[in-house]
């Protein structure tokens, strides 16, 4: 599945800035279908719901860091970015090994 930025999207950024936005809200998407599939047990969903948080919170994170006042406001919501990345795979582990 293809998703593409519509008309309305800016395009005040590079191609390869562009192309991550697109890659994480497909990411984030592929995740929210990957929950809605889990077993409806307890810890399915606990972990699930985390991980939903977490990974959604990627794309958003990396669309205010555009949104930044400051090159050091940019880096630092980069690093949240990074940190939710981190944080999903985590949780995406413990799901896969469970």
């Amino acid at each position: 599945m293809k998703y593409e930025l519509t008309d309305g999207e800016p395009w005040l950024w590079e191609e390869g800035q562009r192309d991550l936005r697109v890659r994480t809200k497909v990411f984030a998407i592929r995740i929210i279908r990957m929950f809605s599939a889990l077993p409806k047990t307890s810890e399915a969903q606990v972990l699930g719901i985390q991980v939903l948080r977490s990974c959604t919170s990627v794309e958003a994170n990396y669309r205010e860091a555009f949104r930044a006042r400051s090159r050091a406001e940019f880096i630092s919501k980069l690093g949240d970015c990074l940190k939710e990345l981190d944080e999903s795979s985590y949780g995406l582990e413990l799901l896969d090994e469970a």
